[in-house]
């Protein structure tokens, strides 16, 4: 992209060689920042006038020439200009494979995107309450019962109300740990630990569970298939999701099929299919967005999202397309271990 493009975007960019010496510095950056026209060849530091509420820098806090060689950025965080308004940095680390950092390129953009960022964070707040505080009730119901009415109640009613309790109390878990997963895929601090795994198997543990729960049949369908480099938790987290979302917002049976990716042979692919409507195509790219919720029955919203999120920072896809005959198939992809 030549400076004169550079110039014609809405955020402040500044890119430094591998001495840490700026090389280039578009317009916005320029205003932003409230730089002359001889900035190139300064050190980043001193050009990158950017300060926390303490007075550091962001290059002495952040050190993007240092790290392991694994490191690709610095995420999004919140600094002031030298006139005090807030602004949104990140940056890309680029490598030329794994020796040093050769070029770092910081992005600037107004903190006005932050007024956005805090209504989707009440959003999450608002969805969680209200998810949260239903299977509080029941347990808060149950447990007083209990206690006031001990005596008069008989080991079936004790045993019905502790088994509502248990399984509401599982159910906070399992929220919890989504918006944990949010927290980490937002902030880009999603911990993956890849190791040979077998699809295969892994979907068969799901199936398994979720068919004790439910009356819909769900068949497995698995061809030969090499192993993928993925984290087994996380793959679990990922097939239970669409699986339980099949059951509860399609109908008719589930189909749960394993097989190489017809579309990249370095891929395994596990596709999820139910006999329901299936989902408009004009709605596949929200339905990864958060909070969105395909019926009135309820569920955070966030299943979906999270699912996106860990299919991704394993380097698969994600996607979305109709069942020959109606229903929604969603396929999702994870590099098989030869894979590069």
């Amino acid at each position: 992209m030549g400076h004169d493009h550079l110039d014609a975007l809405p955020d402040g960019v500044v890119l430094a060689d591998a001495e840490g010496r700026v090389v280039t510095v578009n317009q916005m950056a320029r205003r932003m920042l409230g730089l002359p026209d001889d900035v190139i060849g300064q050190p980043l530091e001193v050009v990158l006038a950017l300060s926390d509420h303490d007075g550091n820098g962001w290059v002495a806090c952040n050190l993007p020439y240092e790290g392991l060689p694994s490191r690709t950025g610095v995420p999004e965080q919140e600094w002031l200009l030298p006139d005090g308004s807030e602004v949104l940095v990140a940056a890309r680390l680029h490598r030329n494979g794994t020796g040093p950092v050769d070029t770092v390129a910081v992005s600037l953009r107004s903190g006005r995107g932050r007024a956005r960022l805090d209504r989707e964070r009440s959003d999450l707040v608002a969805t969680v309450a209200h998810e949260l505080r239903s299977p509080l009730t029941g347990v808060r119901g149950f447990v007083h019962a209990l206690l006031n009415r001990w005596d008069k109640l008989n080991d079936e009613q004790k045993k019905l109300m502790l088994t509502t309790v248990a399984s509401d109390a599982d159910r906070l878990t399992r929220l919890i740990a989504e918006l944990l997963d949010v927290a980490r895929i937002d902030t880009g601090r999603l911990q993956i630990h890849p190791r040979p795994c077998d699809l295969v198997v892994l979907s068969e543990r799901v199936v398994a569970s979720v068919q004790h729960a439910t009356s819909r049949r769900i068949t497995l369908i698995a061809s030969d298939v090499p192993q993928v480099a993925a984290d087994p938790d996380k793959v679990i987290q990922v097939i239970t999701n669409l699986v339980e979302n099949a059951v509860k917002h399609g109908e008719g049976d589930v189909e749960v099929a394993v097989a190489v990716d017809p579309e990249d042979p370095a891929f395994v692919a596990v596709r999820v299919t139910d006999g329901g409507d299936g989902i408009p195509a004009e709605l596949r790219a929200r339905v990864f967005t958060k909070f969105w919720t395909a019926s009135a029955g309820g569920g955070s919203g966030l299943g979906l999202y999270i699912v996106n999120g860990l299919v991704r920072a394993h380097g698969g896809s994600v996607c979305i397309d109709d069942r020959p005959g109606g229903g929604a198939r969603v396929r999702v992809t994870f590099p098989a271990t030869g894979a590069h």
